[in-house]
């Protein structure tokens, strides 16, 4: 369980403090609440293109790392469709250096034509190395763009097109950055053996300060994805060893009980080599080299999705129809409770073992703030013990379905 309280200071920052005794390290984490979600579909991309700004100076401090080195720190960044995370781990005593740090690029950013130049390439390089050129480097973003259809979760958080990056002004960055990056959408979370009310006053001293741009509009409401009516099919050919499928299927969002439902289940299909889809696909029907299912956690409605490589002996409709094997087995056949209390017995031991790392503690504090729901860190635990087999075959018929379906075959050029 995470101690926490939580404090909002006048200009709308959100301040989550947990305080651990049993550290001499501190996290500070500045989650922003803006992701590829919230870009224009004709400038995507923009939400990764900041993660890379963030680090290239202010107009006060030009070098972002050398102060966390100096404060014997370490740093780091990610975004993703739902929102883009700052982070600093460091001794406790220098925690003012970390909030310094952060308070000052969250308003002096030095957004210059020369950094941005240099980040369009970086990032551009990255599109092309990684998704373009990398072997099944675009499956995801196929199988994104197949499934939904109005969500902006059709592209991901590296963007539709490298365009987009080459082509952003540097107007449209700074707007960008005065649109999402204030107080009022951002949660900072703390972690440290400090009291939670000096936590409180050291961000009231760093960020109280800080006023949101007069003139923010508010968020635009996301298209909501409609239900999905009917099997949609793609297949492409690429230059890469061996042909690849993937199933997509709608689920919940990050808090509903299918989401929980469809976690639970992926661990039973894809838990290592106990999972069923490597000791039924790979081991026991030798279809596949490797199976995998996931859901993609995404706060809206998300994908649970399945995913293998073949072997070259398999033709793709042997690989589907084992699939769709393994989910009539889900539908119909409950699952024995030993498999069950293993998966949960797993979640749980990683979800303790978690808990004892600061950094974890602070991360994950922002983001049950920033689902709406902070209280959900200390009950995720109860909630997928409380997941028996009838749910699990309940979710299986209600998800499963060839009209909820989305099939990605990615065929190796022969």
């Amino acid at each position: 369980m995470i101690t926490y309280e939580r404090h909002q200071l006048a200009n709308g920052l959100t301040v989550v403090a947990n305080r651990d005794r049993t550290s001499q390290l501190a996290a500070v984490n500045l989650l922003y609440k803006v992701g590829a979600r919230n870009e224009n579909p004709e400038r995507t991309g923009f939400a990764h293109l900041f993660e890379h700004l963030m680090f290239r100076g202010t107009r006060r401090i030009p070098d972002f790392d050398r102060p966390v080195q100096m404060a014997c720190g370490d740093n780091n960044a990610f975004t993703n469709n739902d929102y883009t995370d700052y982070y600093i781990t460091l001794p406790a005593v220098n925690v003012e250096t970390a909030l310094w740090l952060e308070s000052d690029r969250m308003t002096g950013l030095d957004i210059s034509a020369r950094k941005l130049a240099l980040e369009k390439r970086v990032v551009v390089e990255e599109f092309r190395q990684r998704y373009l050129n990398q072997p099944y480097g675009d499956q995801t973003m196929l199988l994104r763009a197949l499934a939904y259809r109005e969500h902006p979760y059709r592209w991901a958080t590296i963007g539709l097109a490298p365009e987009h990056i080459e082509e952003a002004t540097l107007d449209d960055v700074r707007a960008f950055y005065r649109r999402w990056y204030r107080p009022s959408n951002a949660i900072l979370s703390l972690s440290g053996d400090l009291p939670e009310e000096r936590m409180f006053a050291l961000a009231e001293k760093w960020f109280g300060g800080i006023e949101n741009p007069a003139d923010t509009p508010s968020a635009a409401p996301l298209p909501a994805e409609p239900e999905q009516r009917e099997p949609r099919r793609m297949e492409v050919v690429r230059d890469v060893p061996a042909t690849a499928i993937s199933i997509a299927f709608h689920i919940g969002g990050r808090t509903s009980r299918s989401f929980f439902a469809g976690d639970l289940t992926s661990d039973l299909l894809a838990g290592g080599d106990s999972g069923r889809l490597y000791q039924t696909l790979v081991k026991e029907r030798r279809l596949f080299a490797s199976a995998n299912a996931y859901v993609s956690g995404d706060v809206d409605p998300g994908l649970f999705v399945f995913t293998g490589h073949l072997l070259p002996t398999t033709a793709p409709e042997q690989a589907e129809a084992a699939i769709w094997d393994e989910i009539d087995r889900l539908k119909n056949d409950p699952v024995p409770a030993r498999e069950t209390e293993k998966v949960k017995n797993k979640f749980e031991a990683n979800t303790l073992f978690g808990e004892l790392n600061v950094m974890n503690k602070a991360l994950n504090l922002g983001f049950y703030e920033m689902l709406g729901d902070l209280s959900l860190v200390d009950r995720e635990v109860e909630l997928y013990r409380s997941i028996g087999a009838e749910e699990i075959m309940e979710f299986a018929r209600r998800v499963f379905r060839p009209e909820n379906s989305s099939t990605l075959l990615y065929t190796a050029k022969r």
